[in-house]
């Protein structure tokens, strides 16, 4: 066991599965208590007894539900942490959804709304109520958010979910300045292509991006992990206001992973349009495109 987060209490949305799951053990590996929050009732059992298999008992782990646009389930999951640990220290808002997919002429804004819900909303709530906690205590914190390279520019990702993103990293650079006097720091993770249940793909799909990522090999969620254990460290004391790509080199060729279709609508999913929940638990709403 590492010291890296030593004596320092942790709270992870979206951390039963993929990269939330890999940051929970990894922040549990270097000496931190995890509060682990997720909507999937089922695969938090499965996380939790993962962990448990591992050596990581309840004095170290906490398993939440939450709908993290739900604002009192988010302050909830900050009350756990101090609840069963005393206090918080580190806050990743990290749980996520794929959103609205489909064109944009295709797109129901009850779909938009409800991606910017899970994917915005929430974040913004998250940053509160940590950080409100956080000055409380007096002594600083950190709060990371998993934004996206989609976030970044054009054709990396569907219009709602891309343009929430991109709210994330706003709302990461305006925190950091206005927690900075506290030593809160305030920073973003864009993730390329990850190999998640979210992301649903497989080594074998991954195969289909290769020539847009220079890098060989697909990203794993113990990369997205390893970069917020050092964020979240001491090691970054001097780091806010910034986000941070994962991704293989992929931004930096340009994605291309969203191409405009012929009928002006997007190639990927432009056949049929409506909402993806991720690993919620909840099943994808689809119809044909008008």
């Amino acid at each position: 066991m590492g010291t890296r987060l030593a004596h320092k209490v942790a709270a992870v949305t979206g951390g039963a599965s993929g990269m939330g799951k890999a940051t929970v053990m990894r922040y549990l590996e270097e000496g931190a208590r995890v509060v682990m929050a997720d909507l999937n009732e089922e695969t938090m059992a499965q996380a939790s007894a993962e962990a448990l298999a591992a050596g990581y008992g309840d004095d170290v782990l906490a398993a939440v539900r939450a709908d993290v646009s739900a604002e009192a389930d988010v302050a909830g999951i900050v009350d756990a942490a101090v609840e069963c640990f005393g206090r918080l220290d580190v806050m990743f808002n990290n749980a996520g959804v794929g959103g609205a997919i489909g064109p944009i002429v295709g797109t129901d804004v009850r779909d938009f709304d409800e991606t910017f819900a899970i994917l915005t909303r929430s974040v913004f709530l998250g940053i509160k109520h940590a950080a409100a906690r956080m000055i409380e205590q007096g002594d600083g914190g950190v709060i990371l958010s998993t934004a996206s390279i989609a976030g970044r520019g054009g054709g990396a990702g569907p219009f709602a979910y891309s343009a929430a993103k991109a709210s994330v990293i706003n709302m990461t650079l305006n925190a950091a300045i206005e927690f900075a006097p506290h030593r809160i720091r305030v920073n973003a993770i864009d993730p390329g292509v990850i190999v998640t249940p979210l992301s649903n793909l497989s080594r074998g799909i991954n195969q289909s991006t290769n020539s847009a990522q220079p890098w060989p090999d697909p990203g794993e969620p113990e990369d997205i992990a390893h970069l917020a254990l050092f964020l979240a460290s001491d090691e970054a004391r001097f780091i806010t206001g910034d986000h941070y790509k994962c991704d293989g080199g992929l931004l930096a060729r340009g994605p291309r992973i969203f191409r405009p279709g012929e009928d002006g609508g997007r190639s990927m999913g432009s056949a049929r349009v409506g909402m993806t929940y991720g690993t919620t638990g909840q099943k994808p709403v689809m119809r044909d495109r008008d």
